[in-house]
């Protein structure tokens, strides 16, 4: 039985992906197409090229300080207007397709087709105002879809998030994060030809009085992305929930919990997906 992951966005968060696919693996489910939205689009990338979970994790944890370490204060400063121009951004997704770029060189793979499992990872376009989705696998045809890219290009289109991040000129496309649209690529994953989809998410509510205007905000997009993925977790066949409690995407010091929590977590599921994997 062929297996495909889906994984969504979260920031820091998304070094929880790794720990899942540790668990997955160490118990012998096997993932045979995956998939990820904007920090998820990071894991997919580093899995497809062939690294161990522990190597991905130390990538995640390398590149982190040069791509997510940006405080709450710049974030919100960088939302404003000059002159009647709406700043694009405090800082360039560039150093994202560099980290990339960096981790494919050690694996000699550079485009999107180098990569042998099959793979999806989506991204928004402002100009068309639509989705587009990033895949190396020719099932998956039509406008919104492109075949060939530069493997880190795709992963920088699916992770400049809005606000933080200036938009991603591409050709006749400005990308921003994938996750506006498609924060969990479930139903393009079932398209891989697998045969089952587990879809790992984030528990986004919680209990705590926000008192800040960055945690106000944080919460109201994952209350509102909690919202857009209600339709990829009643398709998936199983789902993996990881409660982060309430750590921010940009809470770098958090990646190593993140990572531990998301393994731990994994390990509560494996009962009940090897049972639907029967």
């Amino acid at each position: 039985m062929k297996i495909g992951l889906a994984l969504s966005g979260g920031g820091v968060r998304g070094a929880a992906h790794i720990g899942v696919i540790k668990a997955l693996q160490e118990n012998g489910i096997n993932i045979d197409a995956i998939s990820g939205t904007s920090a998820g689009s990071m894991v997919v990338a580093l899995y497809g090229m062939g690294y161990t979970t522990d190597e991905m994790f130390k990538l995640f944890n390398y590149f982190s300080k040069s791509v997510m370490a940006i405080s709450p204060k710049d974030i919100w400063s960088g939302m404003k207007e000059v002159r009647g121009v709406k700043l694009g951004g405090i800082t360039s997704s560039r150093n994202i397709e560099l980290a990339i770029k960096e981790a494919g060189k050690l694996k000699n793979i550079k485009n999107i087709n180098d990569i042998k499992i099959p793979i999806v990872i989506p991204t928004t376009d402002l100009i068309s105002d639509s989705e587009i989705i990033f895949t190396n696998n020719n099932n998956l045809q039509g406008e919104k879809y492109i075949h060939d890219i530069d493997i880190a290009k795709a992963v920088r289109a699916s992770s400049t998030f809005p606000g933080m991040y200036a938009p991603f000129e591409y050709g006749k496309y400005q990308f921003v994060d994938g996750g506006i649209f498609n924060n969990i690529p479930t139903k393009e994953t079932k398209q891989l030809g697998v045969d089952k989809v587990i879809s790992v998410k984030f528990k986004f509510k919680t209990t705590r009085k926000q008192n800040t205007i960055y945690n106000i905000a944080m919460q109201s997009l994952d209350l509102m992305t909690e919202n857009l993925i209600r339709e990829s977790v009643r398709i998936s066949d199983y789902v993996i929930e990881i409660d982060l409690k309430d750590v921010k995407p940009f809470n770098i010091k958090k990646l190593e919990f993140c990572y531990k929590e998301g393994y731990i977590q994994a390990l509560d599921h494996i009962k009940n997906i090897k049972k639907l994997l029967k």
